[in-house]
């Protein structure tokens, strides 16, 4: 375990999975606020790992490293978001094949000391990172306070177009990583869990859509209790609570307006 990292989670023994969902974070205004929200409500505990560039640290579950929350940077015109990190074995490849796609690459490659990373956005204005660690098997985050399901609501078979080139999915040992079609949404699965899916935006009355954003949900006792104590500490249920083929959701945004779900079992 190194003593120093540049915000991303080999430093804390993550492995670097190719192909799937790897890591999670945070950017923003306000890292001590969102730390106390999230530390509330998930059960979470921080341990720092960078001051150089802001503040940065791992949040953890029972001495699990399972999400980092940073600061945006200096200048930074964007909305704080929650931003999901996918594995790559070679990530200048990766980046190359997200343009040629008609992606966008705005931040890296940056070499890091655990690694290289990037932030980019695919065609229809998702924002996704690519990350190049050191590789390994796919954790099971199933505590209570771990990212346990990731999901894009867009164009469900463009998008895993998109991602499977981009990603190398058809490349991949389907024992480690597979793609199939299930409850109308394209799954992915990481060592024969569901991680992550792809699925198509249901259309809605707004004049002005909400934009794809990979959303990130992390597990609970109860989505409706949790949701609930959200709501005490300045969060806002966004949508009506339901019951999915994958537990019991609730939509939330943080008191800083960054979306995030609530995910359990009880649905």
């Amino acid at each position: 375990m190194a003593a120093e990292s540049d915000g991303m989670p080999y430093a804390l023994g993550v492995p670097c999975v190719p192909g799937a969902p790897s890591w999670v974070s945070l950017l923003s205004r306000d890292p001590d606020a969102s730390r106390r929200f999230y530390g509330e409500l998930l059960g979470w505990e921080f341990q720092s790992v960078d001051e150089r560039e802001g503040s940065y640290s791992y949040a953890t579950v029972q001495g699990v490293s399972i999400a980092g929350v940073g600061a945006v940077p200096s200048g930074w015109r964007g909305a704080p978001t929650w931003t999901v990190f996918f594995g790559v074995a070679d990530i200048d490849a990766a980046v190359r094949r997200t343009r040629e796609r008609l992606g966008t690459v705005g931040i890296g490659p940056l070499d890091l000391s655990s690694g290289r990373v990037a932030v980019a956005v695919d065609p229809d204005n998702a924002v996704f990172g690519l990350w190049q660690g050191e590789p390994g098997p796919a954790r099971t985050l199933r505590m209570s306070g771990a990212p346990s399901w990731m999901e894009l609501s867009t164009d469900a078979f463009a998008a895993a177009l998109f991602y499977g080139a981009v990603l190398d999915w058809a490349v991949q040992d389907r024992s480690a990583l597979d793609v199939s079609w299930e409850n109308e949404r394209v799954v992915l699965r990481a060592a024969g869990r569901r991680i992550a899916a792809l699925r198509t935006a249901e259309p809605t009355a707004s004049a002005l859509p909400e934009r794809p954003v990979w959303r990130v949900f992390f597990s609970v006792g109860s989505a409706d209790a949790a949701a609930g104590h959200a709501s005490r500490l300045g969060g806002t249920l966004i949508a009506p609570i339901e019951s999915t083929p994958y537990g019991r959701v609730a939509r939330l945004r943080d008191p800083e307006g960054t979306q995030f779900s609530l995910i359990s079992a009880d649905g």
